[in-house]
């Protein structure tokens, strides 16, 4: 991948110089290659990654917890059908359905239509994981949809999932999480991939393990490492600038740079 750092709001005091790293594919690499890397979509036409830290469920070693297990026979009765987007029927009332769910819950206005319309039409979103149950009449009816990209066997990313928030004494946000866990697992899938995880809102998606996070420079498994990220959101020194971080390290800041998968030629 070729780099560049957009440079970032600086705290000069702290001597803290930000750059958000930009990833762009290169002829022989594909979109399975960023997310291995650590790398998320910063585009809806996949012209451009950001790394970031966020999370993969490595579906071979997944053994679901009782909790999981509840979920998944609670909702035994909801089917799960993953169809590409270009054959899913999104029609009025599903755009109308999933923009209220992102007004209240994202905020109102943060996910306008043109930001559905552009995330429908740029690429990223390739499959649709839709979920329906049967309906007091006895017909099918929406329980919910996740918005996904879809690379087998290598990448099911989950990128946006939306249902009736009427019903949250169902839990369903969970019950769609554990239900593509199950689905993908099954179908021989490397990984599930969660999305970032870099406030505390994040943490309803550590109920699956073996769960793994990019650090900056590898996958991890390590939770104490990521509790120990999501606890302290203000630090303001350089993580690897910080002696309660670098004891969760193998090595030293030197020692860790030996083992970086980076590379600038010069």
């Amino acid at each position: 991948m070729k780099l560049l750092f957009s440079e970032a709001t600086p705290d000069y005091a702290r001597y803290l110089y930000p750059y958000v790293v930009w990833g762009f594919l290169e002829p022989g690499e594909t979109v399975a290659d960023a997310f291995a890397a650590g790398f998320l979509p910063a585009s809806p036409t996949l012209d451009r990654f950001y790394l970031v830290r966020h999370l993969r469920l490595p579906l071979a070693a997944w053994q679901p917890s009782s909790e999981n297990r509840r979920i998944l026979r609670k909702s035994a009765g909801i089917r799960a059908v993953l169809q590409p987007l270009a054959e899913f029927d999104v029609t009025s009332a599903r755009r109308e359905q999933w923009l209220r769910f992102a007004d209240e819950r994202f905020g109102p206005g943060v996910f306008p239509p043109e930001r559905l319309a552009r995330l429908l039409s740029g690429g990223v979103i390739s499959h649709v994981l839709h979920f329906e149950e049967d309906g007091p009449d006895g017909g099918p009816r929406d329980f919910g949809t996740v918005l996904m990209h879809v690379a087998a066997p290598r990448v099911a990313y989950y990128y946006y999932a939306f249902y009736d928030l009427s019903e949250r004494r169902r839990n369903p946000g969970m019950i769609l999480m554990t239900r593509a866990a199950e689905w993908f697992a099954r179908a021989g899938f490397d990984h599930l991939y969660l999305g970032t995880c870099v406030t505390d809102k994040a943490r309803y998606k550590l109920q699956f393990a073996p769960m793994e996070f990019f650090n900056g420079l590898h996958w991890s498994r390590d939770m104490a490492e990521l509790r120990h990220l999501l606890d302290t959101p203000g630090e303001t020194r350089h993580r690897l600038d910080t002696p309660e971080f670098l004891t969760f390290q193998p090595t030293s800041c030197a020692g860790l740079a030996e083992r970086s998968p980076f590379r600038v030629a010069t």
